[in-house]
């Protein structure tokens, strides 16, 4: 429970974690202060929320504050939520209405707002006040005056910010043979104690189908699920799927809603009925109880992890430990999963199930690989787009399909370049090029939001600027130019900034108001559109130059789920991929589909180079103002742990971005085996770490700990 505390010369309020039943000892005598109040007449974490919590505390390396301060909505800790009130307006009983309206002849205004009250009131026995005065187009101060005299009556109710399903509840569609072969092999792996499954399902098999059965089934045996989706933007579509099928039984939680609608839903998800709960990774942190089922949708995507503030936590692993607190079961489900679930899947760790043909027997996408080096040589290109892909697009329209365009950068263009001394306007925080968006009219930072106008000519030198690169909103620009007859929409960060825009713009695609979808990776992430024709990669290159042993597994994870998105209803779609070199080897894995190879390939280089999943990996970030101090805290820190852990620990690195929000980084990795003591390892980690800062000259540095970062 919440309660009230004395804190030096103030109060604060906490939560109890547990009854103190020891002896309190002499030296405490005096020193223990009584609890000002109890907030609560109910707790507001359970037992499991609780072990959740200390484990996050010591697998992340982080304190239970920043792990309550993430788990708990704004307006639980700090008291602000307070219950939605509505004032209802009803007739006294008994009411003689005859004289009331003989005693309100002299006040005609008075009569018309009772007459109306009398009408409205006549099915309900009470209507709410603002329409009440809407209906009757009168003032507030007329009905008070009814209300004074007693003619009307006032009540204050509370009401549920949580608005009520009035859809049409549909049956459950029968699942296919293999969908149904599937979920026998699912529930066969739970009956014989394996709780944790993954489901590898290639793009559009109907996978949701499947967590709809399984989900029905805990429902009835009085059991409750979360269902975790990696992207705001997936709940959009599934809710309205999911809705359908469990009308109010289905609540969406997610980081967009408002502290008072969190605080409403947090507490609605603690109630006994049985229910499902849908949301992003935070949704991890709800009090629900009785939980029978946790599915991780799209268990590969890096959205699940939190890289700032601590918990830098991964939902899925949280997902897990909170389902064995409950004795629940999970439910990994991917068509591309991360290289450490399959291989705990191949171990026999998890359960291991496979659904390899898509929905009503639909080929998947034929994807196309086009040489950007040759189509620039014979000067075939249309701006970004090259004849083939140009072609493509105009046969998909003229087909009456849509098109889905992809570019993994936002903004009009990522530099703005002088063609005589070659410099391009940067951040003042941040060690990058700022990005032109070309119809705020201005030059941002992506990374900490510092903005500033476009300079006509360049700052240093006068010279005449050009642009380096594209991004999505030159993308729309452009496609607009060579296809001025399409209806063109964006869907980005700059797009979906308001609370209904994702909605919106999926809405408006789905519905067929919209031709050609211009996005980033948001477009990538599992949303089902039927008339897709074509999907378009505009450049593959920079996700597969990433400085990060990841970044072959992320990049076929990402074309691969973009180009799930055609060809999903009674057609073959299309796939092309624009990249300047059509044979690398990962480009070559997304043409044939082939996760089999892909996984063969990481898993050697893997354990050639002792990474997860055979070995763990800690990130220790070092940040400070001054660029000569995080070089020497660096080094000292690197020495100390040198000492402790030999070649385990690396060099010092200097980060692609050395300088963000006005800091600058350096970085340490850690690489843990298996068989080591991982507990150990964290408690001499953090000995070293605290030696640092027992330095006068260290106790401003920023050391932070990110443990399975991704």
């Amino acid at each position: 429970m919440r309660v009230v505390v004395p804190l030096m010369n103030k109060k604060v309020r906490g939560i109890v974690l547990r009854e103190h039943t020891e002896p309190i000892t002499p030296a405490l005598k005096g020193k223990i202060r009584p609890i000002k109040e109890v907030i609560d007449e109910h707790p507001v974490i359970n037992q499991p929320q609780l072990a959740l919590w200390q484990w996050m505390n010591n697998y992340y390396m982080c304190t239970l504050g920043e792990v309550m301060a993430a788990a708990l909505p704004g307006g639980i800790l700090d008291d602000r939520y307070s219950e939605l009130m509505t004032q209802y307006i009803s007739l006294p009983s008994p009411a003689d209405s005859e004289a009331v309206r003989t005693a309100l002849q002299r006040a005609p205004k008075q009569l018309l707002v009772y007459d109306t009250a009398v009408r409205m009131c006549g099915t309900t026995g009470r209507i709410e006040r603002r329409a009440l005065l809407q209906e009757s187009c009168q003032v507030a101060a007329v009905l008070n005056a009814l209300i004074e005299k007693h003619m009307l009556l006032q009540t204050q109710e509370g009401i549920s910010r949580i608005a009520p399903y009035k859809g049409i509840i549909e049956p459950i569609h029968q699942l296919t043979v293999a969908q149904q072969k599937c979920a026998d092999e699912i529930n066969e792996y739970w009956h014989n104690k394996k709780n944790i499954v993954l489901l590898h399902g290639v793009t559009s098999s109907g996978k949701t189908d499947i967590y709809i059965h399984l989900i029905q089934k805990q429902l009835q045996q009085g059991k409750n699920v979360l269902y975790l989706v990696p992207e705001i933007a997936l709940t959009t579509q599934l809710t309205s799927r999911l809705q359908h099928v469990f009308g109010d039984q289905l609540m969406v939680y997610h980081s967009r809603l408002g502290d008072a609608e969190r605080a409403e839903l947090y507490h609605a998800s603690a109630k006994a009925e049985p229910h499902v709960v849908i949301g992003a990774r935070s949704a991890v942190f709800l009090p629900i109880p009785a939980l029978g089922l946790v599915i991780v949708d799209e268990e590969h995507e890096s959205s699940y992890k939190q890289a700032d503030p601590a918990p830098r936590y991964h939902a899925r692993a949280a997902a897990i430990v909170l389902a064995q607190e409950h004795g629940a079961h999970v439910l990994l489900g991917t068509a591309t999963p991360a290289i450490e679930s399959y291989y705990l899947a191949q171990k026999g760790v998890y359960g291991l199930v496979s659904l390899s043909e898509r929905y009503a027997g639909i080929e998947l996408p034929e994807t196309e690989l086009i040489d950007l080096k040759r189509q620039y040589t014979r000067r075939e290109m249309y701006d970004h787009f090259s004849d083939p892909l140009v072609d493509a697009i105009r046969a998909t329209l003229a087909e009456k399909r849509q098109v889905i365009l992809f570019q993994n950068r936002r903004g009009y263009a990522p530099q703005w370049q002088c063609t005589v001394c070659g410099k391009t306007p940067r951040c003042v925080q941040c060690d990058v090029p700022l990005t032109l968006h070309m119809r705020a009219g201005e030059m941002r930072c992506h990374y900490c939001g510092y903005r500033m106008p476009i300079p006509a000519k360049c700052p240093e030198c006068s010279g005449e600027m050009k642009m380096r690169g594209f991004g999505t909103e030159r993308i729309e620009d452009e496609i607009q130019k060579l296809f001025p007859e399409a209806r063109v929409l964006r869907m980005d960060l700059d797009t979906t900034r308001n609370k209904s825009a994702y909605q919106d713009i999926i809405n408006s695609f789905a519905r067929h108001e919209c031709d050609i979808l211009v996005g980033t990776q948001m477009v990538t992430k599992g949303l089902h559109f039927d008339d897709v024709g074509l999907v378009a990669v505009l450049n593959a290159d920079p996700l597969l130059n990433q400085p990060d042993f990841r970044a072959y597994e992320h990049a076929f994870q990402m074309l691969e789920q973009v180009a799930g998105r055609a060809g999903r209803k009674g057609h073959k779609g299309i796939v092309y991929i624009q990249t300047f070199d059509p044979k690398a080897t990962v480009l070559q894995m997304v043409k044939t589909h082939d996760y089999q190879a892909l996984y063969r390939q990481q898993i050697a280089e893997r354990q050639l180079f002792n990474y997860p999943p055979f070995y763990r990996l800690i990130t220790i970030a070092i940040r400070h103002s001054d660029c000569q101090r995080v070089q020497s805290t660096a080094h000292e820190l690197q020495t100390r742990l040198r000492q402790i852990f030999g070649m385990r620990a690396s060099e010092v690195i200097i980060p692609s971005i050395e300088r963000i929000q006005a800091y600058y980084i350096r970085e340490i990795n850690l690489r843990i085996e298996r068989s080591a003591n991982i507990e150990e390892a964290k408690r001499r980690l953090r000995e070293a770490i605290d030696n640092i800062f027992s330095t006068q000259a260290n106790k401003n540095v920023k050391i932070i700990v990110d443990v399975d970062p991704l």
